[in-house]
C-alpha cells in the first residue's frame, strides 16, 4: 500500500526524512554556535596564529545567567580568560608536543597542575550559607564516635617527613562531609584535601602523599580566615594534584 500522497508524489515518508535532515543540520548548527562559547580563539599549535570567531552561523550571541542570592550576573563568553599566560614551553615543535614548566612546576598551572579561573567566592548550600567551612562554625555536625578524628595527627609526606599537624577539619554542611584537612606547617597554616589523606589512627597519622613534607608550606592558602572560594579550592586542588607528577624527579620518568 502507498503512503498518503501530500502534493503529487510528494508523500509522509519523504516528508519526514526531509525533517529529520533539516533538523540534524540545525542541530550541529546549534551545536557548533554553543561550544563557542567559551575557549575561543583557537591557538595553532605550529605558528601561533589565533584563528577568528567565526560568523553568525557558528558562533552564538553572549549569553547571561541569573546568579542565586544577589551575586552578579555571568555572561559568556568572558573575554579576558583565553588570555591568559602559562609558565611553559613546548618541548619539542611540532603538533600535539607536550608542555614543561619553566619554575616551580606546582605552581606554573600545567599539566595536572592546571587549575581554571572559577569565580572568586565561596560555594554556597541551599539556604546560600557557605558550604565548606571549619567543622566548628557549623553546630550539629560532628566526627562520629566510632570514627578517627585526624585532629592532632601528625601529616606525613609522600618523603616520609613531617609536614605538620592537622589542627582543624573543613567539611562540607551540605554533604557532611570531610572535604579538607587545616595543618599548620611550622611557618603557617594550609588546607590539604581529604581526598588525598590516608589516615592511620593507630600511629596517630595521616599520610599525605602527594608532596614531599617540604612543599606543604608553599601550597595556596584561602585569602579569608573561615572561607574558601571556588578560585582557592581549584588552586588548592591544583598544587597537590600536581605533587602526584612534580613533587620528585622520579614521578616524571616513565614507567615500564
Amino acid at each position: 500500500m502507498d503512503d498518503v500522497k501530500i502534493v503529487g508524489t510528494f508523500d509522509v515518508t519523504e516528508m519526514v526524512f526531509l525533517a529529520f535532515t533539516l533538523f540534524f543540520i540545525a542541530l550541529v548548527f546549534y551545536l557548533r554556535r554553543e561550544d563557542r562559547r567559551e575557549g575561543y580563539p583557537v591557538e595553532d599549535e605550529v605558528t601561533g596564529r589565533i584563528d577568528k570567531p567565526g560568523g553568525i552561523l557558528t558562533t552564538d550571541s553572549p549569553k547571561t545567567f541569573k546568579m542565586p542570592f544577589g551575586r552578579d550576573d555571568v555572561t559568556t563568553p568572558t573575554g579576558g580568560r583565553e588570555k591568559v599566560d602559562v609558565a611553559g614551553v613546548r618541548t619539542f615543535r611540532s603538533p600535539g608536543a607536550p608542555y614543561k614548566p619553566t619554575g616551580n612546576p606546582l605552581e606554573d598551572g600545567m599539566g595536572p597542575a592546571a587549575w581554571a579561573e572559577r569565580a572568586r567566592h565561596p560555594d554556597l548550600d541551599a539556604e546560600g550559607h557557605n558550604r565548606i567551612v571549619p567543622i566548628a562554625m557549623v553546630a550539629g555536625i560532628t566526627v562520629h564516635k566510632k570514627d578517627a578524628d585526624p585532629r592532632g595527627m601528625t601529616v606525613i609526606g609522600a618523603d616520609g617527613g613531617t609536614a605538620g599537624t592537622v589542627t582543624d577539619i573543613w567539611i562540607d554542611r551540605a554533604e557532611h562531609q570531610i572535604r579538607y584537612l587545616e595543618i599548620d606547617t611550622g611557618s603557617k597554616t594550609v588546607l590539604a584535601p581529604m581526598g588525598m589523606s590516608k589516615m592511620q589512627p593507630r600511629k596517630k597519622a595521616v599520610i599525605i602523599d602527594a608532596l614531599n613534607a617540604d612543599q606543604f608550606a608553599a601550597a595556596p592558602i584561602p585569602a579569608k580566615k573561615g572561607e574558601i572560594t571556588f578560585y582557592e579550592e581549584e588552586r588548592v586542588m591544583a598544587y597537590f594534584g600536581g605533587g602526584y607528577l612534580y613533587a620528585n624527579d622520579a614521578r616524571q620518568e616513565s614507567v615500564l
